[in-house]
């Protein structure tokens, strides 16, 4: 795998098992639960649906509940697959699943995000962060922390605008261009993500830093939460979508193992 905090797998002497002691580490979720508040782009033409097929007595003496659900795939917290934006990029099913898991990179611009609801990461940001923490490494999950999770899920403080239908104005932060191209094409990252609705901002038009990552292979988190529960660095990511055949993402559980 491409990440250096494997730490956690700890291997037996010779042998190929190995032990993993959760005790030692403080496992944080960073995904929303799907349900009748979750938040879409507001294009989607459907949103979550849940339907009961069977809830209550079997008829054979034990209870029994089931449903069906049906979701796009771009809502939620959830992974956005390179052919997404990039025509021959790899489809949700075709994530290799090292890059999925390792290590977290978390740049805080809350602080900034919070005077400017259109703010854009810059290189200056990720300079910062890397004169406070060393470089990034290749393979990094790198995620952008606003704290725009907290308006999660009041559509109107989190997208800037809940009309349905209605881009036009949609306020969030996102990745600027240049940090964009510096993360994906000099430290070669593995995953971006971000605690908004999506890794470029809202008032974006032309989607550059989805294009950029989805060019080079990088896939994008999107609607995380808790992320202010992650330290700067340190911790490990798993990032596993729903296996989607020939999808362009999918709903995400995505947690974060944390050392104590």
């Amino acid at each position: 795998m491409r990440i250096k905090s494997l730490a956690f797998l700890v291997l037996l002497t010779n042998s190929a098992a190995w032990s993993l002691d959760l005790a030692q580490y403080r496992i944080v979720d960073l995904s929303h639960s799907y349900g009748e508040d979750t938040i879409y782009w507001p294009t989607s033409p459907t949103r979550f649906g849940k339907t009961e097929l069977a809830y209550g007595d079997s008829g054979g003496g034990f209870f029994y509940s089931a449903y069906s659900v049906c979701t796009p795939e771009h809502g939620g917290t959830h992974l956005d697959a390179p052919i997404h934006f990039a025509e021959e990029g790899a489809a949700t099913d075709q994530v290799p699943l090292e890059n999925l898991v390792g290590d977290a990179v978390v740049i805080d611009v809350s602080a900034q995000a919070a005077k400017d609801p259109d703010y854009l990461l810059s290189i200056a940001d990720v300079e910062r962060f890397e004169a406070d923490h060393g470089r990034i490494e290749a393979g990094a999950i790198v995620l952008m922390r606003t704290d725009w999770s907290r308006r999660w899920p009041d559509t109107l403080a989190y997208m800037g605008d809940d009309r349905p239908g209605e881009t036009s104005g949609l306020r969030f932060p996102g990745f600027g261009v240049d940090a964009t191209r510096l993360l994906v094409e000099e430290r070669r990252v593995a995953v971006l993500g971000v605690d908004t609705a999506s890794i470029d901002t809202g008032q974006s038009s032309d989607f550059m830093a989805h294009r950029i990552a989805a060019a080079a292979g990088v896939v994008n988190l999107e609607n995380l939460a808790n992320l202010a529960e992650l330290p700067a660095t340190g911790s490990v990511v798993l990032a596993l979508p729903m296996k989607i055949q020939g999808g362009s993402g999918g709903p995400a559980r995505v947690i974060a193992l944390v050392p104590r």
